[in-house]
């Protein structure tokens, strides 16, 4: 049996009593991670603005990947990181739209704070607003990458996708971007802060 044998179906399977524990003050914000070396500061984000299952929560855990494994189940627009004795932080995130959206399995091969974002060709063919940033977009607040970038990649190669920050934070639990992975800034801060280049990441096909 092959990584990505691991299907969603299997994986919910893995994830008993998670209502249970977010009915039972399960929720919390994320953990502050940003330090005196990062350029634009955050405010705390007010979780209260997003559904609840998209909010920050600590769930159990019971599958079978080990303890640092990323999993991103789009179908339910989570992501978890996996936990050592039987838990997961599992986090909103938006996936991509109908067409856009990819899985499979990788390994964070890069970590960049505030990273430039440069738009693929394909982008610009379809909103041509974006060519002036063809050479690339700085790092910033304004940066549709968002704080934080980890780079997905499969076997040395980069498969161009990203588990990023955002700009629209109110995107998260939708499927709305073009095959990235969007968390909260203050969500991926925390989750860039706790995986280590060659972190694994496991992205579960909807509706397998």
């Amino acid at each position: 049996m092959n990584d990505f044998e691991f299907t969603r179906r299997r994986f919910l399977t893995g994830l008993t009593a998670a209502a249970a524990l977010a009915a039972t003050g399960g929720a919390a914000s994320a953990t502050v991670y940003q330090g005196s070396d990062d350029p634009f500061p955050l405010p705390p984000f007010d979780y209260s603005k997003l559904p609840p299952e998209f909010r920050r929560q600590v769930v159990p855990y019971t599958g079978r990947h080990r303890p640092g494994t990323i999993i991103v189940d789009t179908g339910a627009r989570h992501l978890y990181l996996v936990e050592a004795g039987g838990t997961a932080i599992r986090y909103g995130c938006a996936v991509g739209r109908d067409g856009f959206r990819w899985a499979g399995v990788a390994d964070i091969s890069r970590k960049v704070m505030w990273p430039r974002w440069t738009p693929p060709k394909e982008m610009i063919a379809r909103s041509p607003e974006k060519a002036k940033w063809a050479n690339g977009m700085p790092g910033g607040p304004e940066n549709p990458l968002g704080a934080r970038a980890l780079y997905l990649f499969q076997n040395g190669a980069d498969t161009l996708y990203r588990i990023h920050g955002t700009t629209e934070p109110l995107s998260i639990g939708k499927n709305a971007s073009s095959g990235c992975i969007r968390m909260v800034n203050q969500d991926v801060i925390e989750l860039f802060a706790l995986t280590p280049v060659g972190t694994r990441v496991v992205v579960l096909a909807e509706g397998v």
